[in-house]
């Protein structure tokens, strides 16, 4: 290919030639000059599709006069597979690479090296003579790949070089795409079933495997690192005796040491070792033999590797030692083994995570068991979303976790988020029942805790409609009658959020208990009731105040329009106050005065059941009597303002004081100096921002992974969350598209 993609070709005589790509070479006779697009519609490239330039740098340079321009630096690139990050204006195509490295080519210059992707449905080519020449230097070929010839099979991995991981069956092979054809999806159905999770998820096994199909018939010192593979102890050691400064060469970028590790070949490690074998070296993940060990659950050979002096806290380019990667795995006896040998369980990985963290999102019980017993353990450590390590046990609903660290850090159970967002706040929002039992009974925690937005536990459960939460959190002493910022109490919500008014189950699910406990009263007859409306009777046979004016000067009964349920909810709540008419008769009862009544000002000031003023109390300090500071986050008052003002630690729980708070409200300035306050407000605001972004890119529904699709609607979420949904979990619009993401 010539100047501006021309070709001059002339007859000479007949040979042998090698193999191009038809899009390369134009017909003989007719013009070949590349149209320039005026668009990116119809071009032959789109976002996503993987790319080469197969170009010499000469050639290159010309046809990138007018088409983004030539950088030396682009022919580095040149023969690397990129992505198409998005076709110009003009029709030159912008490729991103692996380093996050951008061009702009001709997209004359450049060739497609595959059309698939992972889940794809492909065709192996039925001429075997040609897959074996297509095979070569392409996973190669063995006669045992003979059954999947004009077999179907579906893409488990596509690799850097563009080769294909195919499952045919159990059975998978590494294939060149040229040996390949897209098939149609209506192909069986019974094929989708045949991945192996394993096989997909790791690219440690893929390469390894790739390894393993390499001949061991070469005779150079890259063959040591197959024969490692194999766990071909003698012939590792005739390798490193005739190769003694090549023990460390690396093929596919592992080392003899990092695969013999991976596979568990103990007599191959020892072999290595003895040739001095680098334990420390790294490959291009920044993984070491340790962590090799944690990949492929090898136990005793990460305590071989230990006993050699290995650094058990060694971080990868991901910021994970080997303890994040065995415990993510599930691996307990090398998580047990890295313990023993005093592995750092509050490092934490890029994302803020500790080994703990991942624990408790995958609930592996036993370690779960392990970690939480290490005595140096911090369950302060925050990751970057600001879960603590008890926030993350109730967030993911895990009781053990829940219990195991209350048994040794009861002082978190009131601590909150930046948000306001405590342990209790998280179980009631997600439904987490068992584990919001566990914070009231065991923890003692603050049932009517406030977030920032004046919300309480209860309120938030109502907003979810989550019933058995809602009978927990009154049964153990929510106040029915908080309002939030918006002067809102538990029954306004249960009856103004649109989620709440399907139509609730009367002999199963989430909340049948409550139906049952409704319909025990007799008052409900035949009525059938939505989410919303049961909670409301349900707050309202609990003392909620069904006159009880918001900010907007709205009672409950002002947001019912069903007068059916206007009655029933009025019902429930004349009960509740005949009930404790009946109390105070009997001189067991409250008095009636604290029942509130609404008001016709939105000023809801005139709502509240003012507390008593606490009177002064004993400072534990300097022992005086004096009006106590309240610490934040833990909640305590043990101090009166002159003791507080230099106390940096609750001395009841030690947790670090955020905030000193008088009893009228109004927050102990502690700050040394007016610069200081500047520097730590701007600090503030700048995590705050950063925490901003992280949630504009991070999945709202598992709150783990980072958002790759992206909906019609506009709203997003990531592939793993994707795969289940029909329907936007956000504006509940039908899924009608999905785009996925490259930035």
């Amino acid at each position: 290919m010539g100047h501006k993609g021309k070709v001059d070709l002339k007859y000479v005589s007949d040979v042998a030639g090698g193999y191009y790509y038809k899009d390369h070479l134009p017909k003989l006779g007719e013009h070949a000059e590349l149209q320039r697009q005026e668009s990116a519609d119809g071009h032959t490239f789109q976002q996503g599709d993987k790319v080469k330039c197969l170009l010499e740098v000469d050639i290159l340079r010309q046809m990138q006069e007018g088409h983004g321009g030539w950088n030396p630096k682009m022919a580095e690139y040149i023969c690397r597979i990129g992505t198409v990050h998005r076709i110009t204006d003009r029709g030159d195509v912008r490729v991103q690479y692996s380093n996050n490295i951008r061009w702009t080519f001709h997209p004359g210059a450049l060739t497609k090296v595959n059309t698939f992707g992972v889940g794809d449905l492909v065709r192996v080519l039925e001429d075997m003579d040609s897959v074996k020449r297509l095979q070569a230097g392409h996973g190669e070929w063995t006669d045992s790949m003979t059954p999947a010839l004009g077999q179907v099979g579906k893409v488990l991995k596509v690799y850097a070089d563009g080769d294909l991981r195919v499952v045919f069956g159990g059975q998978t092979w590494t294939f060149n795409p040229a040996c390949l054809m897209a098939q149609p999806v209506e192909v069986d159905a019974n094929l989708m079933t045949a991945e192996n999770p394993s096989e997909s998820g790791s690219t440690v096994i893929s390469v390894l495997e790739k390894l393993l199909s390499q001949s061991t018939e070469q005779d150079n010192p890259s063959r040591l690192v197959i024969e490692a593979a194999h766990g071909s102890a003698a012939k590792v050691r005739d390798l490193v005796q005739k190769y003694p400064e090549k023990v460390d060469i690396k093929n596919q970028g592992k080392t003899a040491l990092h695969v013999a590790a991976h596979q568990g070949h103990m007599e191959v490690v020892k072999v290595l070792l003895q040739a001095n074998s680098s334990i420390e070296v790294k490959d291009e993940d920044g993984d070491t033999a340790l962590h090799y060990t944690a990949f492929g659950n090898q136990p005793e050979i990460a305590r071989l590797l230990l006993s050699k002096g290995a650094n058990v806290n060694l971080l990868n380019n991901s910021m994970c030692t080997a303890l994040h990667i065995a415990v993510n795995k599930g691996f307990t006896e090398v998580v047990r083994v890295l313990s023993e040998h005093a592995a750092d369980v509050n490092l934490q990985d890029s994302y803020g995570d500790t080994p703990l963290h991942d624990a408790i999102a995958k609930d592996f019980r036993n370690i779960i068991e392990i970690l939480t017993v290490v005595p140096n353990i911090d369950f302060t450590q925050q990751n970057n979303r600001g879960f603590n390590l008890l926030h993350h046990a109730a967030l993911k609903g895990n009781k053990l976790a829940t219990e195991k660290i209350l048994a040794r850090a009861r002082q978190l159970v009131d601590v909150k988020k930046e948000d306001g967002f405590s342990a209790l706040h998280l179980a009631a929002l997600n439904n987490h029942r068992d584990v919001a039992e566990i914070l009231i009974k065991e923890g003692r925690c603050d049932v009517n805790i406030r977030n920032n937005r004046n919300q309480t536990p209860l309120q938030l459960a109502v907003t979810q409609g989550h019933a058995e939460i809602v009978q927990l959190l009154v049964s153990e002493g929510a106040d029915v009658n908080v309002e939030d910022e918006d002067g809102d109490t538990a029954m306004h919500v249960a009856l103004s959020r649109q989620q709440l008014t399907t139509t609730m189950a009367t002999t199963e699910g989430e909340g049948s208990s409550l139906y049952t406990r409704l319909s025990g009263s007799g008052l409900l007859g035949n009525t059938e009731l939505n989410v919303g409306a049961a909670i409301a009777c349900f707050l309202a046979q609990e003392g909620a105040d069904i006159n009880y004016a918001n900010h907007k000067g709205k009672s409950p009964l002002d947001l019912v329009t069903d007068s059916a349920v206007m009655q029933l909810i009025k019902s429930f709540s004349d009960k509740h106050r005949l009930q404790q008419l009946q109390a105070i008769t009997c001189g067991t009862g409250s008095s009636s005065a604290s029942l509130r009544r609404v008001h016709t000002t939105p000023n809801t000031m005139t709502n509240l059941a003012m507390p008593s003023t606490p009177g002064p109390s004993e400072c534990l300090i300097c022992s005086e009597l004096a009006l106590l500071v309240l610490f934040a986050p833990c909640q305590h008052s043990v101090a009166c303002e002159e003791c507080a003002h230099r106390m940096k630690k609750c001395i009841k729980c030690q947790v670090t004081i955020t905030k000193k708070i008088r009893q009228d409200q109004t927050e102990v300035d502690c700050s040394p100096s007016s610069e200081n306050s500047e520097q730590h407000n701007l600090l503030e605001q700048l995590q705050s921002r950063y925490r901003q972004m992280e949630e504009r890119i991070t999945c709202p529904i598992c709150i783990d992974n980072q958002i790759k699709l992206v909906f019609q609607c506009g709203h997003a979420s990531c592939i793993d969350c994707s795969a289940a949904l029909k329907t936007c979990p956000i504006c509940r619009q039908t899924i009608r598209e999905r785009i996925q993401l490259f930035v």
